[in-house]
């Protein structure tokens, strides 16, 4: 397998740890992410001053770090001509507006017929090579049956950029949801909830620790210890009664948050067959055969914001909801 060699130097005031401080001091045009760096240490491909190095081995300033980093190979999933809705497109990334029902990477029980396999098709070989294989740079995912808006690089350049921005939280993700109920700042039970608590402008705000739940490994639960910290913003833009149209943002984003944190404060989403238990809408209400019907979670990732990791301008994008979604709207408000 061919390589390429990226050197420098620790520069003044490393971090102890040698995998931080080549993380803070590797060369930015070398678009080496800490995770692939951290595989690299662990595939002995680091050296510090001509001998192989340890993640946590200590270094100093002008200490010499070498980095071996392996060519991307080609893919192994293949490329299928896909229908895709491209919102955006230049030479380091696309904007995909994603159908429910559509897989974003292949899985064992999802081989073929998934985004990535249709960006394979549709760049015919123009790929991102982060990670050791060629291929488009997924720097985040939005659920099977959740319909909207995607963003995927290119270039590795576009790759390391995206995900830095995505890793510091800066992106600007919102999604339309159909929840249970109405979340309302003057519901005692709401209020009483641990992790729930409410901002200027009636905005929940729902801020737990999500790890995978202990008996069921599909599914993500709320935590106090361990896990991963997760926050989500909910506002409400129309009540139906026994349901609300809610706008949710993400401060992080983790597997399934929307899903999990709305049934945390007791308004889980339409249609979730995961999360949404078996709620339902009083018989005589007269949306509520549409809503027990409705095959998915009701979740559309509407609006997509970030800085172009190339170019440095402001991007920001929005979907329409989709028919099923529209519907379900017009039967609620009806």
């Amino acid at each position: 397998m061919s390589s390429q060699v990226v050197s420098f130097l620790i520069a003044a005031n490393p971090p102890p740890r040698l995998d931080k401080a080549i993380a803070r001091d590797v060369p930015a045009d070398a678009h080496l992410s800490r995770s692939r760096l951290a595989r690299l240490i662990e595939e002995r491909r680091v050296t510090c001053n001509g001998g192989v190095a340890g993640a946590r081995d200590r270094v100093a300033e002008g200490d010499e770090i070498t980095v071996t980093v392996p060519l991307a190979d080609d893919p192994e999933t293949r490329p299928e001509a896909l229908d895709l809705v491209v919102v955006h497109e230049d030479a380091d990334l696309i904007v995909i507006d994603k159908p429910a029902g559509m897989v974003v990477h292949p899985a064992p029980g999802s081989p073929g017929g998934t985004l990535v396999n249709g960006l394979l098709h549709h760049f015919g070989g123009q790929l991102s090579g982060v990670g050791g294989e060629k291929r488009p740079g997924i720097v985040h995912r939005i659920d099977k049956d959740t319909s909207g808006l995607l963003v995927v690089a290119k270039s590795d350049a576009a790759h390391h950029g995206l995900a830095a921005q995505f890793e510091a939280h800066s992106v600007n993700r919102r999604y339309l949801a159909v929840c249970h109920g109405v979340p309302d700042a003057g519901d005692p039970r709401l209020r009483g909830t641990k992790g729930v608590s409410w901002e200027g402008g009636d905005i929940l705000k729902i801020t737990t620790r999500l790890a995978r739940h202990r008996t069921d490994r599909q599914r993500q639960a709320v935590c106090w210890d361990g896990g991963r910290h997760a926050v989500t913003r909910v506002r409400t833009l129309e009540r139906f009664g026994h349901a609300a149209l809610v706008e949710c943002w993400l401060e992080t984003g983790r597997t399934h948050q929307i899903r999990v944190h709305m049934a945390h404060a007791g308004h889980a989403l339409v249609g979730d067959p995961t999360y949404g238990g078996h709620r339902r809408l009083p018989r005589d209400h007269p949306a509520a055969e549409a809503v027990q019907e409705f095959p998915r979670q009701a979740l559309h990732a509407e609006t997509l914001g970030f800085v172009h990791p190339v170019s440095g301008d402001e991007m920001s994008f929005q979907s329409p909801v989709p028919e099923d979604f529209e519907a379900l709207l017009a039967r609620l408000r009806g």
